[in-house]
């Protein structure tokens, strides 16, 4: 036997298990896949199979029906409980019904014996097809059933070029990412960015909501787990960091992860290997982490709710995404976009929106964000009467429109620097458009220098 373990799987590999009680037939097939490029492990009987199974974590299995002790079909029984991996049969009595009974067990395709390579070379390459098919459909179909489409990233705001500016340069290392911002901000649309953007763009893409499963089920859904390993556990699973080898893991809502499962992830960070619930092996994986929170990771650690070392560790590069009210010259491109899609989607008409609903959708602060913007357009899309969406289609809320302070206020915005901003943004907006524009006359209505007028209006990109 190789003696190659799970724990060294490398990217790109494909393991085949085989098992036959005849010495001849286990080396002329371990000649002949090794040839191709497989890693090989043997058994001469499906009882050392089943040992080897858990430590080599075979891809595809190629069993002989007929052997003392467990027979090929049992095989493949207790195969199907245990593991996704293909199993292929063999058998010297090639009779139909046989094969269809090693089918109903749990083998994907038959090989007579005596088989030629080609055969044998030919099975597993369907089998690799099928497999490949099957990773895609059930990708699709998670999409499809979490509406997972990704937007593209609009804007054109300062604030959302410099994320997109350290997105690009951060893009190609594997290094990990932590994305702060508030609920409804993109963050998984930077975090997709990142993956798309990277040289594991090929790879999977896969995200996972922190405080969305229970803290139970949580530890197997992030490391999978083995057969037995709990009451319903029937059956082998891969966690989602062996889902997303290769690829990219967004973390999301990172902050809310229990603190047992702090110091596992923890160590997956630091030695690239998960353990599945219930299993004696590690197994390598080769993934690059993004985590994603609204919470205040500093303040969290501070609190002692969230493990220091484990904050350093995923905060190596971070990305704050800004809020929607610190991005309002990308309102309209927004609105723009959203109007567009739905009329895609629902099958509508709208071609704008009349200036003085626009104007309100402007002014409002959205502490909601993106996400709350769209939704508003795609309540308005259903409710128009019209070709264009009016001040009533907007919901009354957003045209109670209040002064710059109540507007901070209501945000939550805690820091002094960035609710300073906002407001003498909103009073430079005010005094332009009180003197048509004329920046001379509005440096003197703010009781500020021409010259410091100029560098605020470049600065906030007013």
């Amino acid at each position: 036997m190789s003696g190659v373990s799970a724990s060294h799987k490398v990217q790109g590999e494909r393991r085949v298990l085989v098992v036959d009680d005849e010495e001849n037939i286990r080396l002329v097939l371990e000649t002949l896949l090794e040839r191709s490029g497989y890693v090989v492990e043997l058994a001469g009987s499906a009882e050392q199979a089943l040992a080897r199974l858990e430590p080599f974590a075979p891809d595809f299995v190629i069993a002989d029906v007929r052997m003392p002790g467990m027979s090929g079909i049992e095989l493949c029984r207790e195969l199907r409980e245990r593991t996704e991996a293909s199993v292929i049969v063999m058998s010297a009595y090639g009779s139909v019904e046989l094969a269809l009974e090693a089918v109903k067990a749990g083998a994907y395709d038959y090989v007579a014996k005596p088989f030629k390579g080609d055969e044998v070379l030919f099975a597993l390459a369907k089998a690799e097809e099928r497999e490949r098919l099957r990773r895609e459909n059930r990708a699709l179909r998670e999409a499809a059933r979490k509406d997972e489409t990704p937007l593209p990233i609009l804007g054109e705001s300062r604030a959302l070029k410099e994320v997109l500016r350290l997105v690009d340069k951060v893009a190609e290392y594997r290094t990990t990412v932590l994305i702060q911002g508030e609920s409804g901000t993109g963050k998984e649309l930077i975090a997709r960015a990142l993956h798309t953007r990277s040289p594991r763009a090929a790879m999977r893409f896969v995200a996972i909501n922190c405080g969305a499963i229970p803290e139970a089920l949580m530890e197997s859904e992030l490391f999978g787990h083995k057969r037995g390993a709990f009451t319903d556990a029937h059956a082998d699973k891969r966690g989602i960091f062996q889902e997303a080898d290769g690829g990219t893991l967004l973390l999301d809502e990172i902050g809310e992860l229990a603190p047992t499962l702090q110091v596992k992830l923890l160590r997956v960070l630091q030695e690239g290997v998960v353990r599945p619930l219930g299993g004696s092996k590690d197994i390598k994986v080769d993934v690059r982490v993004i985590a994603a929170t609204v919470r205040d990771l500093q303040k969290e650690v501070e609190g002692g709710r969230f493990r220091e070392d484990l904050f350093y560790r995923l905060n190596v590069l971070s990305i704050r995404m800004p809020p929607l009210r610190e991005r309002v010259d990308d309102i309209p491109l927004l609105i723009d976009h959203f109007i567009t899609r739905n009329n895609v989607r629902l099958g509508t008409s709208i071609r704008g929106v009349e200036p003085k609903a626009r104007k309100v959708l402007g002014a409002y602060p959205w502490p909601g964000n993106v996400r709350e913007l769209e939704n508003v357009i795609e309540r308005a899309v259903v409710l128009a009467e019209g070709d264009l969406l009016t001040l009533d289609d907007i919901p009354d809320h957003l045209q109670e429109t209040p002064d710059v302070v109540t507007r901070v206020l209501q945000s939550g915005e805690l820091s002094v620097k960035r609710a300073n901003r906002v407001i003498e943004e909103s009073l430079i907006r005010r005094a332009l458009e009180k003197t048509r524009g004329n920046r001379t006359a509005a440096a003197k209505l703010l009781e500020i220098s021409h010259r410091a007028l100029l560098y605020k209006i470049k600065e906030y990109g007013v």
